[in-house]
This record gives structure tokens, C-alpha cells and sequence, in this order.
């Protein structure tokens, strides 16, 4: 039997509060982040094709080996996947996207996974 987490349920609302003001297009695609105890992890995303454009996480081999075999739920992963995605963004000719919070508060590693993309070039 599934759990039915309260907060769980609120960030869903607040995500889809987000996601109807946020899309994103082939000039502009969406930078999705998602947020666990462990992991964060960043999607650019087209929706106009469904299509996933570049993405890292700190579940990745490369990036667990970077950050030292260390924890990949901290502020310096968070800003290592920032300043990954945003270059594989770059090399995949994506300069601007628009920010999914993916209903998460904007501060700590979601504000410092954004932080670090903008110091990579992304213009959101």
C-alpha cells in the first residue's frame, strides 16, 4: 500500500501551479530540476516535441566521481550538476531557457543549481 505524504501533495499543487505558467519551446526550452534527499538532478526539456534535450544528475558516475564519492543531496553537488547541464546545454546550441523550480522552494540547492548555470553562460 502506497503512503500518502501531505507534503508530497503540496509540492505536486505547487508544480502545477508552475507548469502552467512555465513551457518550454525550441528557442527557449524548459530547465526541469529535480530535488531528492540524496540526488538533484536538471533536465532541458522542449515541450513542443516531448523531447529531452540534455540532462545531469549526481546519480551519474562522472559527477559522483568528481564530487569525491561524497554526499550528491549538498549545495556543491547542486552547483556541479548546474554547471554540467549548462554546458551540455551550451554544446547542444540551447543559450536561454525558462527556470522549473519543479515546485520546489528557490532557495538552497535549487537556487545554487541555478546560480551556477547562469555563471555558465544559460540566460534565464
Amino acid at each position: 500500500m502506497a503512503r500518502t505524504d501531505p507534503s508530497l501533495a503540496l509540492r505536486k499543487r505547487r508544480h502545477t501551479r508552475v507548469r502552467r505558467k512555465v513551457a518550454g519551446s525550441a528557442d527557449r526550452p524548459r530547465l526541469a530540476v529535480n530535488r531528492s534527499l540524496r540526488h538533484i538532478s536538471a533536465q532541458v526539456i522542449d515541450d513542443t516535441t516531448g523531447r529531452t534535450l540534455v540532462a545531469a544528475s549526481t546519480a551519474e558516475k562522472g559527477v559522483r566521481e568528481a564530487l569525491g564519492g561524497g554526499s550528491g543531496g549538498n549545495v556543491n553537488a547542486a552547483s556541479a550538476v548546474g554547471r554540467l547541464v549548462a554546458s551540455r546545454a551550451k554544446s547542444a546550441g540551447v543559450q536561454r531557457v525558462v527556470f522549473d523550480r519543479g515546485g520546489f522552494a528557490y532557495h538552497g540547492r535549487v537556487a545554487a543549481l541555478a546560480d551556477a548555470a547562469r555563471q555558465e553562460g544559460l540566460e534565464f
